[in-house]
């Protein structure tokens, strides 16, 4: 089981919108330097929704060989549509990726019973051990703790990102799974308390920003010091708050450009930071001790 911190990996671009594959690398090299404990590429972080179906095969498998199996690489496959989401999984495992993270289909709203089937059909289709991923809040369609228990029967279905930020739900989730399901946090701001609680880690966007520090927070919370981990997060908590300050990633990508590791390209209809945000932005990173 993949623990800790998760980064949820942006997706460098250059000035025209190309992705920089030469920025990627070093992005991989830097995390694997600063201790994070697993990448997600092409997630919703790493702007999913606008890399065409070659980019995003592109970018997964230059991740994976850029790793070169210092860190696991968890592939983002998702999507409204399960023929293609089992094509991007198959993709994915051809690549050499560990995991894929298959978030709910989004837009079309389906019942619990058609994302049970929907699951089912790539757990059936390929095979590779497969997170699910929750977030109501951008599909529009909440996969209740009912319904994943039903699918982590699946042979294949080894863990879930819940991104609700409802901490209740990882007791309902671990009774209706067991111990060895994963159970990740997708929301950073209660990442230490759901650690706490006996959640696995978080698939984290600040971890971008703050690797070292996330990582070690998650860590100690993981171990149940719970002071050690409060006194981390709250170098956190202002970074937590400010990667939303609008629609992510926009403020992170600004936030990992501001420390020279990407340049400042993001696809439309994803807009770069405007000025107005760049002093609470850079203030939490200071807080972080990143710049």
């Amino acid at each position: 089981m993949i623990q800790g911190s998760i980064v949820a990996l942006v997706t460098p671009m250059d000035d025209s919108g190309a992705v920089d594959f030469q920025k990627l690398q070093a992005l991989v090299h830097f995390h694997i330097a600063q201790g994070t404990d697993a990448l997600v590429a092409v997630g919703t972080t790493g702007e999913s929704a606008t890399l065409d179906e070659h980019e995003h095969c592109a970018v997964i498998k230059a991740v994976v060989e850029y790793a070169d199996g210092k860190i696991p690489v968890i592939a983002g496959t998702g999507a409204n549509a399960t023929s293609e989401a089992i094509n991007l999984t198959r993709r994915a495992k051809e690549a050499g990726a560990d995991a894929c993270l298959i978030v709910t289909p989004y837009y079309n709203k389906p019942t619990q019973a058609g994302l049970y089937l929907h699951h089912k059909a790539i757990n059936d289709a390929v095979d590779i051990p497969q997170i699910l991923y929750n977030v109501p809040g951008r599909t529009g369609c909440d996969m209740l703790p009912e319904t994943v228990g039903r699918i982590a029967e699946l042979k294949n279905i080894v863990g879930v990102k819940e991104a609700t930020g409802d901490l209740s739900r990882i007791k309902q989730i671990r009774d209706l799974t067991g111990p060895d399901f994963a159970i990740y946090t997708g929301d950073d701001a209660s990442s230490r308390e759901f650690c706490l609680l006996g959640g696995n880690g978080s698939i984290t966007v600040t971890g971008n920003v703050a690797p070292k520090l996330v990582h070690d927070m998650l860590m100690a919370a993981l171990a149940g010091n719970k002071d050690a981990a409060l006194a981390l997060d709250s170098k956190l908590a202002a970074l937590h708050k400010q990667l939303f300050i609008q629609s992510n990633p926009i403020p992170v990508k600004w936030a990992v450009a501001e420390m020279g590791l990407i340049g400042k390209g993001i696809r439309l209809p994803l807009t770069w930071l405007t000025e107005d945000c760049f002093a609470a932005v850079r203030a939490a990173m200071h807080l972080a001790e990143v710049i």
